[in-house]
């Protein structure tokens, strides 16, 4: 049980429990998104909405690249970082004011809003010194190569 809050250094020093969550959540975005947007993509007939079409490919894409997190967990943290951002900013952009003035239950929006409250699991999965570490502290330079590390870190 120990084991699982050390960090691991072949995880560039995350700790596994956030490594085995993180695959826990590709797995989910894999299987259960996955399902519903390809089933829905490859079963749908006449012509597409132009919108409703770019969402269903862009839960598809996302469900599908979640398959490579499954491997590759941090090197698709991004997906997740996504996933998290889209989802708190239209709790607060859309439910937020539709709860406060008790028009949410029963509205169109309670479902999604349901949905994603489940945010909290990728936001716990997340290993946040890691991904602010990486992505906002110390981006790589786009003319260093890849691999080789800078002097001084």
């Amino acid at each position: 049980m120990r084991a699982l809050f050390q960090r691991d250094e072949r995880h560039d020093g995350v700790r596994r429990i956030n490594i085995y969550l993180l695959r826990l959540l590709y797995i989910l975005m894999f299987f259960v998104l996955g399902k519903e947007s390809w089933t829905h993509v490859l079963t749908h007939q006449g012509v597409w909405d132009p919108a409703d079409a770019v969402e269903w490919c862009v839960w598809t894409a996302f469900a599908t690249l979640a398959g490579l997190g499954i491997v590759r967990p941090l090197k698709m943290l991004p997906i997740v970082l996504l996933e998290i951002f889209y989802k708190v900013l239209w709790l607060l952009l859309v439910a937020y004011p539709l709860w406060s003035k008790g028009t949410l239950e029963g509205s169109p929006a309670e479902g999604t809003t349901n949905s994603f409250l489940w945010v909290i699991l990728p936001i716990v999965a997340v290993p946040w010194g890691y991904a602010l570490g990486t992505y906002v502290y110390k981006p790589k330079r786009s003319d260093e190569p890849v691999g080789r590390k800078r002097s001084g870190t």
